[in-house]
């Protein structure tokens, strides 16, 4: 067992099934499934993943416990993979219009990666992309936290890359609770 209490299935991404974040019905909406079996992006489908029960969530295949010493655990990593607004702005437009929110509160959201890149996560992927607000008890201002504590503690080796992506795709609402970030 790990340090937040996954049971230990080896390297291979996608072994056990796991259920992810609980989600305001507008950010359900705002998740795009892209795995084998859902219309996806024509070659992702080989995309590593963090299979959950609402989908497959696209991790970087660049980033493994092998390689972290030279990708999220290396200072500037996030920026160097990170997407430009161009590109998220695009992405939260559609997502909003998709959800019905109206485009003039693009403000308020910010496009997050499910599994974040200080973490692995895909940086353009749509399956690991979607809508979350910036403030609130579930906003992306708390999240930025767990997601800070979570790469601390995969770089220092306290748990492995693996538990820290499924335990933030799972709910990272309890993964936050189970590691009493604040």
């Amino acid at each position: 067992m790990s340090a937040l209490g996954h049971e230990r299935t080896g390297n291979a991404p996608g072994k056990r099934i796991i259920g992810y974040m609980r989600l305001r019905p507008v950010l359900l909406l705002a998740v795009l499934c892209f795995s084998p079996g859902c219309a996806g992006l024509a070659g992702h489908a080989d995309l590593p993943c963090i299979q959950t029960a609402h989908g497959c969530i696209t991790v970087n295949p660049d980033v493994t416990r092998e390689t972290i010493g030279q990708t999220i655990c290396v200072s500037g990593y996030t920026r160097s993979v990170r997407p430009s607004t161009s590109y998220t702005n695009a992405v939260k437009l559609k997502l909003l219009r998709e959800a019905g929110i109206d485009a003039a509160l693009i403000g308020q959201y910010e496009l997050d990666h499910i599994i974040p890149l200080a973490v692995g996560g895909h940086p353009r992927n749509p399956s690991n992309l979607m809508l979350q607000p910036w403030d609130g008890e579930q906003g992306a201002h708390r999240k930025d936290v767990l997601e800070r504590r979570l790469q601390g503690m995969v770089c220092r080796r306290e748990i492995p890359l693996l538990d820290a992506q499924r335990c933030i795709a799972e709910d990272w609402i309890a993964c936050n609770a189970k590691l009493g970030v604040r």
